[in-house]
């Protein structure tokens, strides 16, 4: 077994699961660019129902993330996630197959209900030694940025070729494919990751929720997939209006999206060499801001806009990628499946009401009113952030703590909270673990020293 790299187990772990990932979510975004112009026959078609059928998935989402978690647990990771994927494909059909608009928000409804990201974040758990955890998270992290690049290039050619109903028709088949991907190249687990790590814990969610530093995460990734999908149920519009042919749309998005990435970067840079998150942070939110103000004031012509979507991608690909570890780094010790459970129900009721109100401000207000409504709530973030404070970079352990009592516990937890570079510990007797979030001075030898002396 590698110990400074992946192993060939892992590797496939990470890989794999990746891409069960990113298949499921191409099959949610994949509409975004092109719902709003390739569904105006469906009956009962309407601005506000564009946007409720663009963000249903979001509600049910959220409903079902935490418990799909917590099930995952109880009858294990592949029976919930493949159950997931089945539900995905049938919604991806009910929608393939709908005549009305109110068709397809069931089965955007339905998609959502297979609700997998925590099993599958578990199983990658589970199936990952703790110093290579963060490696295989990643991975997946960036199959997720990459399935969002790639549905704005493919959603529009699909629907051009295959029309709506071809292109639902293509996400239950992603769905299939996921499913065998889980069944026949993902390892079956021995053991299950502790909770801590992986799974939401129903008792922590009150103090996820009150926590002032993760509170202002969880708002922030809200206003962020909110905005997202108000601007998609506006922009694929006001392009057409502009002079852009919806099936030339995925030449500007594309090269946005890959031009942006690369603007990114040196927001990345900056912020780790100044050690000043913060600030980057605070520079991605104005960057996303003067997007949605180009938007609005230049919103026919094409030049402006396409500068626009360039600028809107690089402040929503930082933020994206910045926002897990943030929560990460702020979340308590032992907390992480808690903190991310809130984290990600926030981001998909952040989908669904951005579908909702992106909808309503069209119809009342055109696009014009959509992008202004989404300047006021990125503002309203900028100011959200003033209280903010900049994390301190520690990394994450969790090991194995074989301990008989609450006495040897605590004693344990005193122990390794007084090692050089231990920013906190705790031991949970439950468990059997120990976790630790530590500095760059950390030596993981002498934390295994204390786990194997502790009487």
């Amino acid at each position: 077994m590698a110990k400074n790299g992946l192993s060939k187990t892992e590797q496939r772990v990470a890989f794999s699961l990746a891409s069960v990932f990113g298949l499921r979510m191409m099959g949610l975004f994949m509409i975004m660019p092109v719902f709003a112009l390739y569904g105006q026959h469906l009956e009962g078609f309407s601005p506000l129902w564009v946007g409720i059928a663009i963000g249903a998935y979001g509600l049910t989402q959220a409903l079902l993330q935490i418990p799909m978690g917590i099930l995952s647990d109880k009858y294990g990771r592949k029976p919930i996630i493949l159950g997931g994927l089945l539900l995905f494909a049938i919604g991806s059909l009910v929608a393939a197959m709908s005549d009305t608009i109110y068709g397809v928000v069931a089965g955007r409804a339905m998609q959502g209900m297979g609700a997998i990201a925590a099993a599958v974040l578990a199983l990658a758990a589970d199936l990952t030694r703790d110093e290579q955890r963060t490696k295989v998270m990643a991975i997946i992290g960036m199959c997720i940025g990459s399935s969002f690049a790639l549905s704005l290039l493919f959603g529009p050619i699909v629907a051009q070729h295959l029309g709506l109903s071809g292109l639902f028709a293509m996400t239950a088949g992603l769905a299939i494919l996921g499913m065998l991907i889980v069944q026949l190249l993902v390892p079956n687990p021995i053991t299950q990751a502790p909770k801590g790590d992986t799974v939401a814990a129903p008792a922590k969610l009150k103090a996820m929720l009150t926590d002032p530093q993760l509170f202002r995460l969880d708002a922030g990734i809200f206003i962020l997939h909110l905005v997202l999908t108000a601007v998609f149920v506006a922009l694929p519009l006001d392009l057409v209006d502009a002079g852009l042919a919806k099936e030339k749309h995925w030449m500007l998005y594309f090269p946005a999206f890959v031009g942006a990435f690369l603007l990114m970067v040196p927001l990345i840079i900056i912020g780790v060499k100044k050690k000043n998150t913060k600030a980057t942070f605070q520079v991605s939110l104005l960057i996303m801001m003067a997007a949605l103000a180009v938007m609005a004031l230049f919103a026919h012509n094409l030049v402006m806009l396409s500068l626009a979507i360039l600028l809107f991608f690089t402040g929503f690909n930082y933020l994206e990628a910045s926002l897990p570890s943030l929560i990460a780094k702020f979340c308590p010790v032992g907390d992480k499946g808690s903190a991310m459970g809130v984290y990600s129900t926030s981001q998909f009721l952040g989908a669904f009401c951005g579908g909702l109100l992106g909808g309503g401000a069209y119809q009342l207000m055109g696009a014009e009113g959509v992008f202004a409504v989404g300047l006021g709530l990125m503002a309203l973030w900028l100011l959200l952030t003033l209280g903010m404070k900049n994390p301190v970079l520690l990394k994450s352990y969790t090991l194995e703590a074989k301990v008989q009592g609450k006495e040897q516990a605590r004693a344990m937890a005193t122990k390794l909270s007084q090692l050089t570079g231990v920013a906190e510990a705790m031991v949970v007797l439950e468990e059997q673990v120990a976790y630790l979030k530590v500095d760059e001075h950390f030596d993981l030898r002498e934390a295994r020293a204390v786990l194997g002396s502790v009487n």
